[in-house]
């Protein structure tokens, strides 16, 4: 789950205005918000949920395309606005920019919701589309880092810090084999300053992706997502993380002191030193001589023309797949088992009255707004428009039934 900022306090629902007209939109760089038009889209099945928002499936009316839409309830935001305009000013920057970064396409708002449109994905995340294979190559990493390195030094150079790269959040567009992978989720990222000496200080990201900079809150900028990458590269080749620990105070001591290691050698056998090489160039402890984007792709595990790894009894290189698949399975085995401890903890603090009586209502209220969200019907509403992509979309048939699970989890839905 994503460290974000702390839930927001919902008001009462007769402090929110339901009228657009009438009321100046504070999503819209505090503008007089534009009459409303008849809204353009559909939308259907719900695709994901997360603390503060949903993401539905949606379809454009006029053109048949379908998209993804992330819908978050006004009455969650109020006070907090910011966070939604500055993930339309990231993404503005970036969309459309770059074949590997999903797309912002709409953005617009009705009396109770606001909307995000963005292409539908539908390949699946990173691992899965990765275990479907049935043989997976250093080469094939190789490939991977260096598409998602090059998406990540065209954010940088657009002045955009990602601050959430995971593997959760790099998706493929279609089920196709050539298929594009995409960045997604930009709900922590921020632009910066590249006039000033521009460097954030909250705690904020996946903490086992989160670089020891974070945590120190010496001040972090475009180096904690180099960092992220030599996690995701790390990950890529073994099926594990770094700095998998079994807490998160174990984890986040591990990540500030760099400890880590390329064991059991079971795993790392089959891996060949160039790849290692760059694994501990992304994982420089000090953000000031770890490489930049632009410097890693030139480490010449992704530069090189000649793929790298290791040769098997046969000759052949080694197919990683297999360790990976094992790493992955027994890790996903012992959290399960943590987080079942964990909610039943929960449970009995619940039963216990552990809770005050303001944060259980805080959580009925959150999920009411969400179910509130879910039901609206847009397609015979009203919305107000603040950013619309104005490309013509050719009509499309409707997409693959099975869709990617797009995460909205805390500290990226409710921004």
């Amino acid at each position: 789950m994503a460290v974000g900022q702390p839930p927001p306090q919902p008001p009462p629902a007769s402090e929110h205005a339901s009228g657009l007209a009438e009321q100046q939109s504070p999503y819209a760089n505090d503008m007089p918000a534009p009459a409303t038009v008849p809204c353009q889209y559909r939308t259907g099945k719900t695709l994901g949920s997360g603390t503060y928002a949903i993401v539905k499936e949606a379809v454009h009316i006029k053109t048949g395309q379908y998209y993804a839409c992330k819908v978050i309830n006004k009455k969650l935001m109020e006070g907090r606005e910011y966070m939604v305009r500055n993930e339309i000013a990231v993404l503005k920057r970036v969309s459309k920019g770059h074949t590997n970064i999903v797309t912002l396409h709409d953005y617009f708002e009705t009396a109770h919701n606001l909307y995000l449109v963005f292409d539908l994905c539908t390949g699946g995340e990173l691992f899965d589309r990765i275990c479907a294979k049935g043989n997976y190559y250093e080469a094939d990493a190789a490939d991977l880092v260096r598409t998602i390195m090059k998406a990540v030094k065209y954010i940088h150079d657009c002045g955009i810090v990602h601050r959430d790269l995971k593997p959760e959040n790099l998706i493929f567009r279609t089920k196709r084999e050539d298929a594009d992978i995409m960045i997604a989720d930009f709900g922590l990222s921020r632009v910066l300053d590249e006039e000033k000496l521009s460097l954030l200080t909250e705690i904020c990201g996946t903490p086992g992706y989160m670089a020891p900079e974070i945590f120190k809150k010496t001040g972090h900028g475009k180096p904690v997502d180099v960092w992220a990458m030599g996690v995701i590269t790390y990950f890529l080749l073994c099926g594990y993380t770094p700095f998998d620990r079994d807490t998160q105070q174990q984890e986040m001591e591990a990540i500030i002191a760099g400890d880590y290691k390329f064991e059991p050698e079971e795993y790392w056998a089959n891996v060949s030193d160039t790849a290692k090489d760059f694994v501990r160039e992304c994982l420089t402890i000090d953000p000031a001589s770890r490489p930049t984007a632009e410097e890693a792709l030139k480490h010449r595990w992704l530069a090189s023309t000649e793929p790298h790894g290791v040769q098997d009894a046969s000759g052949n290189m080694a197919n990683l797949l297999p360790q990976m698949q094992k790493a992955f399975d027994a890790r996903k085995t012992f959290r399960k088992a943590v987080f079942s401890m964990m909610a039943m903890k929960r449970m009995s603090t619940l039963a216990g009255g552990g809770l005050s009586a303001s944060a259980r209502a805080l959580g009925k209220d959150i999920e009411q707004y969400k179910e509130e969200s879910e039901k609206e019907n847009i397609e015979e509403g009203r919305a107000v428009v603040h950013y619309q992509d104005t490309d013509n979309h050719e009509p499309s048939p409707p997409l693959e039934n099975q869709i990617a699970n797009l995460s909205v989890e805390q500290g990226k839905s409710d921004s």
